[in-house]
């Protein structure tokens, strides 16, 4: 519970924060974006986004990435930077009326190239966010949120290995498809207020490990049943619906844990809440 106590307390801040409305005359700017592949090995590449809509899908071509950004020049400066194998791409600037169901909203589409390899760095505060990194080459994957409503879709094995995957959510409601797809080694969650889907199917190649630290909120565990499945946690005031898992020697496991050809381990450390064990087909 080492992040706990801070995450309860800026999630509460971020859902507490009055309702603003769309501020008059703002000055909005579309900005096309975009580079070919030339030769790189591999890429970081950070985006930092602020309000808005947010979609990051895999690209087609030679283009290391496509961006089309629609933003408000009076709040916003766009960023489109790249300098020796890092790439950054977002805003600059702080927004001080947010209204992400507008007409006039700002919006980030982004395509991203399925041929080079790439440490992927996302950052967002109050967004409705869609990634779909289906088929993209990444060696790592950091993903952070603020009060957003994100859905992360991986439908095509990586085809890269990859170290860690690190999702910190806000108050903020997080979901997911396809992570096994990831081909990660580890794939932590930190989260703080608000409901939490992780969808751990897909093509594992080796033995994996997920560690959840949640605040307040609800968890769900949709798991694959070809796996050896070994569940732990520690919580307060929190119930688990552990269907398809035997409890024994402090842990919660699956039937084929000693026989499966890969083995998924799983620590939940959690406050209040709900914690629920989703098998899949």
């Amino acid at each position: 519970m080492r992040r706990r106590s801070s995450w309860i307390l800026v999630a509460l801040a971020l859902c507490t924060l009055p309702g603003v409305d769309r501020a008059e005359g703002q000055s909005w700017r579309t900005l096309n974006s975009s580079r070919q592949v030339s030769g790189e090995d591999e890429v970081t590449v950070k985006v930092k986004y602020a309000a808005g809509r947010f979609n990051v899908k895999p690209g087609g071509g030679g283009s290391l990435y496509e961006m089309m950004l629609t933003y408000d020049e009076d709040n916003f400066e766009p960023v489109s930077e790249y300098s020796r194998g890092i790439l950054t791409l977002g805003v600059d600037g702080i927004r001080k009326n947010i209204d992400i169901d507008g007409e006039n909203e700002s919006r980030l589409d982004l395509t991203l190239s399925r041929r080079v390899p790439m440490d992927l760095e996302l950052e967002f505060g109050a967004v409705k966010a869609d990634f779909d990194l289906s088929g993209v080459p990444l060696k790592s994957l950091s993903v952070t949120t603020g009060a957003s409503e994100s859905l992360l879709v991986v439908d095509e094995a990586n085809p890269v290995p990859m170290g860690t995957v690190e999702i910190e959510v806000g108050a903020a409601s997080f979901k997911s498809r396809g992570l096994g797809n990831l081909n990660a080694e580890r794939i932590t969650v930190d989260a703080g207020v608000g409901t939490v889907e992780l969808d751990l199917t897909g093509e594992w190649k080796r033995d994996g490990r997920v560690s959840v630290d949640m605040g307040l909120g609800a968890l769900t565990l949709r798991l694959p049943s070809d796996m050896g499945i070994r569940l732990t946690k520690d919580t307060f005031l929190t119930g688990l619906d552990a269907e398809g898992l035997e409890k024994r020697n402090g842990g919660y496991y699956s039937e084929n844990w000693d026989t499966a050809e890969y083995q998924l381990e799983i620590s939940v450390d959690a406050a209040f809440g709900k914690i629920e064990v989703v098998w899949a087909p």
